[in-house]
């Protein structure tokens, strides 16, 4: 919790346990709650790490908040979670199941989240053949010595994507603007990386070579939404997790999503929410703070 008992992110930063191989780490629920405990970080509230997890229960329920929605994750299944998105655990539920946490840095693996980051529950053949994805991921993490450092971090490289890549053909198929490549593919990643710099839609066309109506005909495709509504959806939730979970006023909210004015940052928040930045953190904080699984609880 924060100061006068108010909400804050936990920012963590990619910090592997010793022997890992440079960029990615693989731990079990019980490591990984030994390790928040060592770290002094509290899994029960909300963190916001700059790094990839790949969650998989193999036993028991876990119940995890990802922006603002709450998943519950039966034996079997898998959630990727992207770095910066905020997302915390539920310590009871973390105590009680197990499963395996693979975590990895940007650009170590070449592969692509998905779009739809739901949680993924295979059955059939695509099971059985992301268990012994994982099963070879986790023989190949712990058997450091007997090949070469470079060729053991190439080999895991690898194994990782070859997982990822039996994951995502777990899931139904993609439709064709959901795959790599495309222009909603390259639109959704300039948002990413650049919503903070320019809300204007003609900005990404512009740097990424189309023009606005490709860019609104792909989104739409993908995600039903126009390329500008996509934009100011990323925007809105950036704006959520910041008003809900640090205590940076609103002006300083606005100045970080790259708004000139506070004003102009209100009346967008207020024309997509119906509330004003204010009304939100109230009402959000206020269905946080009763739930007893947000208190300042250390697991471990």
């Amino acid at each position: 919790m924060g100061k006068n008992g108010q909400l804050s992110i936990t920012d963590v930063a990619y910090r592997p346990s010793l022997g890992a191989p440079i960029g990615m780490d693989v731990l079990d629920f019980a490591e990984l709650r030994a390790r928040g405990h060592r770290r002094g970080i509290d899994l029960g509230t909300p963190q916001r790490p700059g790094f990839h997890h790949l969650i998989h229960v193999r036993s028991g329920t876990l119940r995890h908040t990802v922006d603002f929605s709450e998943h519950v994750l039966p034996a079997g299944s898998w959630l990727w979670i992207q770095p910066g998105q905020v997302h915390q655990y539920a310590p009871e539920d973390l105590a009680a199941a197990r499963g395996t946490i693979v975590i990895w840095l940007p650009g170590f693996a070449d592969a692509e989240a998905p779009f739809e980051q739901t949680p993924l529950l295979p059955d059939g053949p695509h099971a059985r053949a992301t268990q012994l994805a994982l099963r070879h991921l986790i023989h190949e993490y712990a058997d450091l010595a007997s090949i070469p450092l470079q060729a053991h971090i190439e080999a895991l490289r690898l194994l990782l994507a070859v997982l990822l890549l039996r994951l995502a053909h777990a899931r139904p198929e993609a439709p064709a603007a959901h795959r790599p490549g495309g222009a909603f593919a390259h639109y959704h990643a300039a948002v990413e990386r650049d919503f903070a710099d320019t809300h204007r839609v003609a900005d990404y066309a512009t740097a990424l070579g189309y023009n606005v109506r490709t860019l609104t005909r792909a989104t739409l495709a993908a995600t039903g939404l126009t390329a500008k509504q996509y934009l100011d959806a990323r925007i809105l939730l950036e704006a959520k997790r910041l008003l809900v979970h640090t205590d940076a006023a609103a002006a300083e909210v606005s100045r970080r999503l790259g708004f000139r004015e506070p004003g102009d940052f209100s009346k967008f928040f207020r024309k997509r929410d119906g509330r004003t930045p204010q009304q939100f953190r109230a009402v959000a904080r206020g269905a946080t703070q009763q739930d007893p699984r947000s208190d300042n609880r250390t697991t471990g």
